[in-house]
């Protein structure tokens, strides 16, 4: 192993090791709280399935609320996201969950203080708490963790991608395979299974289209839109989160007329991260990520089966 990424496993196992042993505390909100979360740093579908569950909950009538850091954002502190508002101001991920699903979305660093936050406003409900995986400060009712294939053969930061090594699957209540992860590659030591289906849902598409995107894993955009039978006649890649300035819409619009693309497409993030630019790319298709979740009646009872024994407990 990297001795870079030795000296970083020690500090992890270290900071869960007091978190084990009760040194480091969890506070608990009056409400359940579901984490969802990862292993690794960038995609792995955190965001479509903190969509995918809010959309299940809400069906059985379960009033929640979304805790997130609020990643990429320039304001700091505790904020209920406002829909109508900007990535600057409460990160593109919580905007978008927000626009979905209409419900509460609030950031904040200290992940428990928006929790406090949530509950003065909205009562002690449940609360979705998004990338909470290594949040530990702030105590859950269930631990959903998202794998991807990458996670069985990757090593840990700065050499790889891993923020945890996979022992860390002993903390999971549930783990989520998406992309094709196999449950044969990693120690799952009897956890509960569940399998998610992800696709886009492509439409208006302009013929021949340029694909941009900035997200974590740009390759599965574009296999996902050649899998829907969109071919695009020419791609640009920018880094995650990443704010488009004036200069990327030149850009994108000189790279449009050098291709001859008869516009563009990109995904929900993007759209979001274009902020007032969005119409000077016209004609452009926004594609949404749509996440399924295999046999959703019987994990859904199983999880709140288990939240409804883990508070029994406390």
């Amino acid at each position: 192993m990297n001795l870079l990424s030795r000296i970083y496993g020690a500090g992890v196992g270290a900071r869960n090791a007091l978190y084990d042993r009760g040194i480091l505390p969890s506070r608990a909100l009056q409400g359940p709280v579901i984490s969802v979360g990862n292993l690794s740093v960038g995609g792995s579908g955190k965001t479509p399935f903190v969509i995918l569950l809010g959309g299940l909950l809400a069906s059985r009538g379960i009033k929640f609320d979304v805790i997130s850091r609020g990643y990429g954002r320039q304001t700091s502190g505790v904020a209920l996201v406002d829909p109508g508002g900007s990535a600057r101001s409460f990160g593109d991920e919580p905007l978008l969950i927000a626009r979905r699903l209409g419900t509460p979305v609030i950031v904040g660093e200290d992940r428990y203080q928006a929790g406090i936050f949530a509950e003065a406003k909205f009562g002690p409900q449940f609360h979705i708490l998004d990338d909470g995986f290594q949040h530990r400060s702030l105590a859950r009712d269930f631990n959903i963790l998202l794998l991807t294939p990458d996670d069985a053969r990757d090593r840990l930061l700065p050499a790889g991608r891993l923020r945890e090594p996979l022992s860390s699957i002993h903390r999971a209540d549930a783990v989520v395979l998406t992309s094709g992860a196999s449950p044969d590659a990693v120690p799952l030591g009897g956890r509960l299974v569940w399998r998610v289906r992800r696709g886009i849902l492509p439409k208006d598409v302009p013929a021949q289209p340029l694909a941009f995107c900035g997200i974590a894993r740009p390759k599965s955009f574009f296999l996902q839109l050649r899998a829907a039978g969109i071919e695009p006649i020419a791609e640009a890649v920018y880094r995650d989160h990443h704010t488009y300035t004036e200069k990327d819409i030149r850009e994108l619009l000189q790279a449009r007329e050098q291709s001859e693309a008869g516009g563009f497409v990109t995904t929900e993030k993007d759209a979001i991260n274009l902020g007032g630019y969005f119409a000077a790319l016209e004609p452009i298709a926004v594609v949404p990520v749509n996440m399924e979740l295999a046999d959703a009646p019987n994990a859904v009872d199983t999880m709140l089966r288990h939240i409804e024994e883990h508070r029994d407990k406390a």
